[in-house]
């Protein structure tokens, strides 16, 4: 059989005959000419007839073979033209909406309703090679800091992080956990590796129905050892993002340019740095916005905290620091009543927790248990530091806010291929 070309490689092969394969994307009649798009994995590729077609529905999966010819208004700046079509898959009915758009602009319930076909469109394809691109940038960034890789239990006998929002399964008649995060097991591995990483997934059972939240999620950890403070852990992050985004953008050029996405606005010098009190005292004297007393930060806190961060520093990430700790787990290292703790928010929103940890174990054990814990309960984890942990610190960070805010999206949901919240279980 006659070797396929794909889309990206055509303006290679101006004035030969090719063999494509893929998706009718769109049917179009001009006057006598009849013009198909197909859709592969790289791109469209305009198809011109001059006689007219097999009647296709659009959706369908064809090949064609013709001759490729330079036409500069056409997608890649190329066309087949006298195509011999194969069918190779018919759609049964037509779609539930037009793909064929430039924005979908669907409310958000159709959207993920119909996810099996609103992935087709080709902005919600871009969407998630770029996501794609976010996770390897990642992990380039990582090994490049000489981080090892790791892989940690989803499935848990007690609760990640020893609080309430957790998912309870029957594990072989017995009750288990969904893990909230690999917290226990990246710091046990730190005490092996000196510097983890993973990329996984985690659950959260909080009942926010919102456009920030979403009950599963894939998150970017790390956890670093032999450190002295959490300055070298936040500097350490932002090296990190700092080559994540350059990776991306490299890498994506011409579909974010497509999509018309800007750079990301990343300071001359360090992310700015900013005392979670210090900060609830600028946005109400500069924004005249207080943030509730029962909490550390709330959405509209953050909302403004990134945008004075964008007028002070132009930088779109900011660093909240000295967090209280009554807002911290039990894991944090204290200093009085504050922890040696950040978020890192990224144009108005969290996408990091981190810290540095307790590593000396009669401190751990005195903490769980002011936090109404029992160490009985989490011998495993309290086993690494019975022998010994060296000082440590590590983050988690949210992979879909970062696309979320990227993309300017209306809600994470889009962000997440596949979303679970607290009213969508499928598709």
């Amino acid at each position: 059989m006659e070797k396929r070309t794909y889309s990206s490689a055509l303006s290679e092969k101006i004035g030969q005959k090719v063999r494509v394969l893929g998706r009718l994307y769109a049917v179009r009649q001009m006057g006598g000419i009849s013009f198909w798009v197909l859709q592969d994995r790289d791109g469209l590729t305009q198809i011109v007839f001059d006689q007219k077609p097999p009647e296709i529905k659009a959706g369908s999966i064809v090949g064609l073979w013709g001759s490729v010819k330079e036409e500069k208004r056409a997608p890649g700046g190329v066309e087949i033209q006298g195509a011999k079509v194969e069918l190779i898959n018919a759609v049964l009915e037509d779609y539930p909406f037009d793909l064929t758009k430039k924005e979908l602009k669907l409310n958000i319930n159709t959207l993920l309703d119909h996810r099996p076909l609103s992935l087709r469109h080709e902005t919600q394809r871009d969407l998630f090679r770029i996501y794609a691109s976010l996770l390897e940038g990642y992990r380039q960034a990582m090994r490049a800091e000489r981080f090892t890789e790791i892989k940690t239990p989803k499935v848990l006998g007690a609760a990640s992080e020893g609080g309430a929002n957790f998912f309870s399964v029957n594990y072989f008649g017995r009750r288990a956990f969904l893990a909230q995060s690999p917290q226990f097991y990246k710091q046990i591995a730190v005490g092996v590796y000196e510097r983890v990483f993973e990329v996984g997934t985690v659950f959260r059972a909080e009942k926010h129905f919102t456009s920030r939240h979403v009950n599963e999620y894939v998150s970017l950890d790390g956890e670093m050892a032999f450190i002295e403070n959490e300055q070298e852990i936040m500097d350490l992050l932002e090296n990190v993002l700092r080559q994540m985004f350059k990776f991306v953008f490299q890498e994506q050029k011409t579909v974010l340019q497509k999509n018309n996405i800007g750079p990301v606005l990343f300071p001359k010098g360090n992310f700015p740095k900013v005392a979670l009190a210090e900060l609830k005292k600028i946005i109400k004297e500069k924004y005249q916005y207080t943030v509730p007393s029962d909490t550390d930060i709330d959405p509209g806190g953050e909302k403004l905290a990134g945008r004075y961060a964008q007028e002070v520093f132009e930088s779109d990430f900011i660093f909240l620091t000295k967090y209280p700790v009554k807002f911290r787990p039990f894991y944090h290292y204290a200093d009085g009543g504050q922890t040696r703790s950040f978020d890192l928010l990224f144009r108005g929103i969290e996408i990091a927790t981190g810290s540095q940890r307790i590593h000396q174990y009669e401190q751990l054990v005195a903490s769980m248990e002011k936090f109404g814990l029992d160490p009985a309960d989490f011998s495993f984890y309290l086993e690494a530091f019975r022998y010994a942990m060296p000082p440590h610190g590590g983050w988690g960070m949210g992979s879909e806010r970062l696309l979320y805010k990227l993309f300017n999206l209306d809600s994470v949901k889009e962000a997440v291929l596949f979303p679970r919240d607290v009213k969508r279980l499928e598709p």
